[in-house]
């Protein structure tokens, strides 16, 4: 209970902090307005159909990913340059409990996206997204944000040992939007790439929104969802170990 607390509260403070940052509120009001109106328009020569509603869906989406995937992977090279990475390793609570909540934050300030460009889709340009079974939807949601947080928090770890590694947000985040079918089908990818999405998370949290939208059962894909997510953060927890410890050998925590 003592660990589930100390990730609540992290949570909340880095939430309320991110939220009044000047930086990370723009983004997360405009960036999205800008790949909703690129998707919408790119699909509105046929209004309407059932992959306009698709592109819907997966440009909300795609605004809680570009919130979480690069400020995750700079947001301890941020700590380093404020002096304040050696006392986060140097706390008394394990590592991961610490950068765990601050990504988890991202991704909620990214749900915010998911519903405003919904709500632009509808009131801009006049798609109607139709959802079929809400309680599923927002269960979708919910684990959709955690997975993006736990993704976000493998991207973050990666950063503690080189300094360079904040880039690799940067890196992934247009290429997670194409293979993890956020706007194109996963099936009409090339049988190379079809591998790689299944171990991606964002391609089963994509299909549990689909599929809760359009009234089918996300339960298969949730559970896909989860068990990635868990993944991530044991991934992640033992890689912050190895790169915590190769940084206290060479002693080049703050410099790496």
């Amino acid at each position: 209970m003592r660990m589930v607390r100390l990730v609540m509260v992290t949570w909340w403070l880095q939430l309320k902090m991110r939220a009044r940052s000047a930086f990370d509120g723009l983004l997360s009001l405009l960036w999205p307005l800008f790949f909703a109106t690129t998707v919408f328009l790119m699909y509105r020569e046929r209004p309407q159909t059932p992959a306009l509603l698709a592109a819907a869906l997966g440009a909300a989406v795609m605004g809680v990913w570009s919130a979480t995937g690069t400020t995750a992977a700079a947001a301890l090279q941020m700590e380093r340059r404020q002096g304040t990475l050696e006392l986060l390793v140097a706390a008394p609570t394990p590592f991961p409990l610490l950068v765990f909540p601050l990504t988890l934050s991202m991704a909620t300030i990214g749900g915010y996206s998911l519903v405003t460009t919904l709500l632009w889709g509808r009131y801009v340009f006049g798609i109607h997204v139709v959802v079929r079974d809400p309680l599923a939807f927002v269960a979708s949601i919910v684990v959709t944000v955690v997975a993006i947080g736990t993704l976000g928090f493998l991207l973050a770890i990666a950063s503690v040992r080189y300094r360079t590694a904040w880039a690799l947000g940067s890196a992934v985040e247009m290429p997670v939007w194409l293979i993890c079918g956020f706007l194109v089908p996963v099936a009409s990818l090339p049988s190379w790439v079809q591998p790689v999405s299944c171990l991606l998370a964002p391609t089963w949290w994509m299909a549990a929104i689909r599929a809760a939208a359009n009234g089918g059962s996300p339960l298969l894909d949730l559970v896909r969802c989860g068990a990635l997510a868990l993944g991530y953060v044991l991934l992640g927890a033992l890689l912050s170990r190895r790169l915590l410890d190769s940084a206290r050998t060479r002693a080049t925590l703050a410099l790496s």
